[in-house]
């Protein structure tokens, strides 16, 4: 079998530009609010973005190669109403179903398009609407509130670990894992090859139709254990939340640099566009500068702005 190609890890102007998007961001909200930098407030964006995160890094798995994954709301908001459910039988087993039933949507996800051929807007939009119905049709209410073990839960999800939110480091630990498997794993490097060329990548030995299989599993799995970390922090499961968190998630892929047409970018990036997200609407919050339906338009307004900026570099890459 021909050996995988090393993807290329360099700083480029993408990155960089990313880097310097986060850094007008904090020394505008260091200016417009003197708490903005302040620890507690820090730490309160970490502790709220990280289901973005989760998201976020799930979806640069599914770019990189290509595609697009619209169900990780949906996912995400059933993963949660199944961690309230399980929690009598303890959050271990509660954390388990919520990451095994994000990968088995995540899976059907993978087969719709690497088996069937469906193009991953149609496949993982039909999957997003046929999972909202889904989850009201099961759980028949819109939030499913915690009773037993309440307190319990409320103090692990709303806990500190070395200091910080216990959201945290588990984000932290998927961000170093995901960035692992993409620099240093040949799965990794054949997801840059498939959404390189996925003619190219089958020459080169590799099972295109197993490696999206695999990466729209992986985005199911890490969108069911935001599931469960929302669950856990609020104490209650939400059938309708999530809507629109699929949106934000491209949205920091994008701004982090990662190509909306797959095989070049990385998890370092989306890093940083997530900071930018989770900051930038921060500020928003704590100046009261825009209402939530405003926030929306803005939100709307930065995803057309990143597809049109990527529009213009893919046109010049091509050229």
């Amino acid at each position: 079998m021909t050996p995988l190609p090393a993807p290329r890890f360099r700083p480029d102007r993408r990155l960089l530009g990313a880097c310097a998007a986060l850094l007008v961001v904090l020394v505008i909200g260091a200016w417009r609010n003197p708490d903005f930098l302040d620890a507690g407030n820090v730490l309160n964006v970490l502790r709220q973005n990280a289901v973005l995160a989760l998201l976020a890094v799930g979806m640069t798995f599914v770019i990189l190669s290509g595609g697009i994954d619209l169900s990780v709301g949906s996912i995400l908001a059933f993963a949660s109403v199944v961690t309230v459910t399980l929690i009598p039988y303890g959050l271990p087993a509660a954390a388990v179903a919520a990451v095994l039933t994000g990968a088995a949507f995540g899976a059907v996800n993978g087969l719709l398009v690497a088996r069937l051929g469906i193009a991953p807007f149609i496949a993982t939009l039909v999957t997003l609407l046929a999972l909202r119905g889904l989850t009201l049709a099961v759980f028949g209410e819109e939030t499913v509130a915690l009773t037993e073990g309440r307190a319990e839960v409320l103090a692990f999800g709303r806990g500190q670990f070395l200091g910080l939110p216990v959201q945290v480091p588990i984000v932290f630990c998927v961000i170093v894992a995901a960035w692992v498997v993409l620099s240093q794993t040949r799965f990794g490097r054949a997801v840059y090859a498939v959404g390189g060329s996925e003619e190219s990548a089958r020459l080169l030995g590799i099972d295109v139709a197993a490696t999206k299989l695999a990466i729209y599993s992986l985005s199911g799995m890490l969108a069911g254990l935001a599931g469960f970390l929302f669950a856990v922090r609020i104490g209650a499961g939400i059938t309708n939340y999530g809507l629109g968190l699929e949106l934000d998630a491209i949205t920091a892929v994008a701004l982090g640099g990662t190509l909306l047409s797959g095989g070049v970018g990385g998890v370092g990036g989306t890093v940083i566009g997530v900071l930018i997200v989770g900051f930038l609407f921060n500020l928003f919050n704590l100046d009261a500068t825009l209402d939530t339906f405003l926030q929306k338009v803005v939100r709307g307004g930065l995803l057309t702005a990143v597809v049109v900026m990527q529009g213009t570099l893919m046109a010049r890459r091509r050229r």
